[in-house]
């Protein structure tokens, strides 16, 4: 009898041999490079960039964009592999997205030829690194409020402001900054050896101890006139690349679900109590269904969505609909997974606290719960309460 949550209703019939073996290479990965490792890097607050280059070497950094030594693959592709790294760990699809979705893709839609051949090549191969500038300490989920600045001296531009929460960004090589202008906001390709950019990893996190967030500062830093994003004007910019991220968390989330779901499973088959396994107790049983029924409905919601942006008819309401829902149910799941596994669910050797903490951190960003709710309720009623 098999016991994957993703197995339920033969979910692999709805994939082509492609997307399968896609999945099952990098899961593999997953298994083997990070979940032996995972629960020490948590602990440790540890983002283990030995894996960047590996990631690369993969074809996963930016492997939904096409040409510049990216792999070009599918939407579908790109979501079964967030949903297999989160089953590793939030913080590692956090670094893929960042890299992929969200700085490489703004240099891919909106920047000039030169930009994309300086720094999507290396990008793409995991030997340069980025990071995408919007949040800031008070502008998260009204991103036109904020502060940041850029203007014009001669030929020039300087940037001053700061940013908040901003992946990788203290060992990147280049950020995608967003800053007010007098032409309204702007992106920027800013290297971040500039001087004048300062980034400061943030501590004591309770979420996303494998990943990196920063504090950055820019002050009088000074770029070339080249340095802005041509193509693209106003917040459709930075939105355009949210929505790539926000693509892949509700991916994402099911594989953290599933890997929670799956330690549930395993433990409650093996742990005995009363001399029987507790997977034989009803209200365990009651549990492990619950999980399932919502993993595979997640599932489904990420596959449809994904068709869709494949075929090009793809809305942001819909995306909405698919962070929302998958996020909140991937939460409740893994409590629902820690309770299965009692008191020692609550330590690093088993994953579905860590997975519940983490996912935390992703119903906050790239929009919170009420921001995809009032987005939603914008489509249905016509009327916008923001």
């Amino acid at each position: 009898m098999s016991t994957s949550a993703d197995d339920y209703l033969d979910l692999d019939t709805l994939l082509s041999p492609d997307e399968i073996a896609l999945r099952a290479t990098v899961r593999a990965f997953v298994d083997e490079r990070i979940k032996p490792h995972v629960a020490q890097w948590f602990e440790e607050a540890h983002f283990p960039r030995h894996l960047v280059k590996e990631m690369g070497d993969l074809g996963l950094l930016g492997m939904h964009l096409t040409g510049y030594g990216c792999a070009g693959r599918s939407s579908v592709e790109y979501g079964l592999a967030a949903m297999e790294l989160e089953a590793g760990d939030s913080g590692i699809r956090t670094f893929v997205s960042v890299q992929g979705s969200l700085a490489m893709s703004a240099i891919h839609k909106f920047g000039s030829e030169e930009q994309k051949q300086t720094w999507l090549p290396g990008m793409a191969a995991g030997d340069l690194i980025g990071c995408f500038g919007l949040t800031e300490p008070g502008a998260g989920s009204d991103p036109a409020s904020m502060a940041t600045r850029a203007v014009r001296d001669g030929d020039e531009w300087v940037l001053d402001g700061s940013k908040r929460w901003i992946g990788l960004a203290s060992i990147a090589d280049v950020a995608v900054i967003w800053a007010q202008t007098d032409e309204g906001i702007r992106g920027f390709v800013v290297p971040t050896q500039s001087e004048g950019f300062t980034a400061t990893p943030i501590t004591g996190k309770l979420s996303m101890r494998t990943s990196i967030q920063c504090d950055i500062t820019l002050s009088g830093v000074r770029l070339p006139a080249d340095a802005v994003l041509p193509d693209v004007k106003g917040l459709k910019g930075p939105f355009s690349c949210l929505n790539e991220a926000r693509y892949g968390i509700m991916w994402g989330a099911m594989g953290a679900a599933r890997d929670a779901y799956e330690a549930a499973l395993a433990y409650a088959l093996e742990r005995r109590q009363f001399d029987v396994p507790i997977a034989s107790f009803q209200l365990t049983q009651a549990k492990l269904v619950d999980m399932v029924l919502e993993i595979q409905k997640g599932q489904l919601v990420a596959l449809q969505t994904g068709r869709l942006k494949d075929a090009g008819t793809l809305r942001p309401e819909q995306i909405s609909f698919g962070k929302l829902n998958n996020v909140r149910e991937a939460i409740e799941i893994c409590r629902q997974a820690r309770t299965v596994i009692g008191g020692n669910g609550v330590t690093l050797d088993h994953s579905p606290l860590r997975h519940a903490n983490n996912l935390e951190s992703v119903r906050t960003y790239e929009g919170t719960d009420e921001v995809h709710t009032l987005i939603m309720g914008r489509i249905l009623t016509g009327i916008s309460a923001f």
